[in-house]
């Protein structure tokens, strides 16, 4: 009997852990699930993070007490909403009028719209403004910043987001390894995101490699997630 490969293997241990782990039977599950369904059916593309990586990101949002959550990269609000299920206030970022108008539906199906602010627009335009606000009048920094946007653009995002975090808060950047395989490959070592990120002032990330069967198939297993803390 041929043995299974690594895809079908990473396969079973990733329905094994959704059947085991994940909320199945009340509201927050019944809104995840209809969150992607909609989203589907609205057209979007299916690049959310993975019901897995959800859970993590708002255990994440738990361990360090989040009342604050920013987000870059909206799509169809299903991190959003697992943010929005830790109790914290969540602002997200999206360019697309009709991303950001299919993730306001599925926000406001979850419960959730009192508590989250869909920003729409470009947020290397958004993020200046916030950052001016912030120091105008006094408001507090958030807490996590989740980076779910344009690979080309991910230092960008997160040279704002060490701005806009407080000391002690944290920054997520997804696709962190897939990127650095398909943007790096010939940059120079001085001048990957990594060593760019390394050389930030005040702050201390690390990278972690995931294997996941999220993307339906073994070309995609591979990739990996930053996670940095701002010191201060």
């Amino acid at each position: 009997m041929p043995q299974p490969s690594l895809y079908q293997r990473v396969q079973k241990i990733d329905d094994q852990a959704h059947a085991a782990l994940l909320p199945s039977n009340n509201a927050l599950a019944t809104a995840l699930s209809h969150a992607l369904s909609n989203s589907d059916v609205k057209g979007l593309p299916p690049i959310t993070v993975s019901p897995l990586q959800g859970q993590y990101l708002a255990i994440q949002a738990q361990l360090i007490s989040a009342r604050r959550v920013l987000e870059i990269g909206t799509l169809g609000g299903y991190s959003t909403i697992w943010f929005a299920s830790t109790g914290a206030s969540v602002t997200s970022l999206e360019i697309n009028p009709h991303h950001r108008d299919v993730a306001v539906e599925n926000v406001r199906q979850a419960g959730y719209d009192d508590s989250v602010d869909i920003i729409l627009g470009d947020a290397l335009e958004t993020l200046p403004k916030l950052a001016a606000a912030a120091k105008k009048d006094g408001r507090q920094k958030f807490d996590l910043v989740l980076i779910d946007a344009d690979w080309a653009l991910q230092y960008e995002y997160i040279t704002w987001a060490v701005q806009l975090v407080r000391p002690g808060g944290c920054i997520y950047l997804d696709n962190a390894v897939r990127a650095a395989l398909e943007r790096d490959a010939n940059v120079s070592e001085t001048e990957t995101l990594f060593a760019k990120v390394g050389r930030l002032a005040g702050v201390q990330a690390t990278v972690v490699s995931v294997l996941s069967s999220q993307k339906g198939h073994q070309g995609e297993m591979f990739d990996g997630f930053l996670l940095a803390i701002v010191k201060g």
